[in-house]
């Protein structure tokens, strides 16, 4: 049975911008969709174009913001190792930092409301937390079809 333990940490100038339920749902949805059923535990982080910089560049090399970053705790692509249970049952996946004022700016170029596109980025850094990869096209369709599916359902 599926048990969600989520961190969700807001700072403070987008905290009341967010809401942590839809937040909560997207993470909820994105699992359900993928098939896990077992205890999970993973941190989701709302921040400034500054914290997601700082993280891109020194994590990734990558000297600017981008939307989303995912630091996954395990490997979980096709070439890994399958994965033993911890001691406490629980999966700990990792975390998920989403820039809101990306998010903002990409809503606007996408025509998205502000309540999806931050959604959209938190199952694609979730999803990324579960092994999901675009590096190639194949990768990219099946993430983006998942991608919609869940936003589908979040929906409904």
């Amino acid at each position: 049975m599926l048990k969600i333990q989520l961190s969700i940490q807001i700072e403070k100038p987008f905290a009341s911008l967010v809401s942590k339920q839809w937040l909560r749902q997207a993470v909820k949805l994105t699992l359900i969709h993928t098939g896990v059923s077992s205890s999970v535990e993973l941190g989701l982080v709302i921040a400034g174009d500054d914290t997601v910089h700082e993280l891109n560049r020194n994590y990734r090399s990558v000297d600017s913001t981008t939307d989303v970053i995912a630091f996954s705790l395990s490997e979980r692509g096709a070439d890994a190792q399958p994965f033993i249970t911890p001691p406490d049952d629980v999966i700990h996946l990792g975390e998920v930092i989403v820039s809101y004022p990306q998010a903002k700016r990409q809503a606007h170029e996408q025509r998205h409301s502000l309540e999806r596109e931050p959604a959209l980025l938190v199952i694609h850094g979730v999803l990324h937390l579960l092994g999901y990869d675009h590096e190639l096209p194949e990768q990219a369709e099946k993430m983006r079809s998942m991608e919609a599916r869940v936003l589908d359902a979040m929906k409904g």
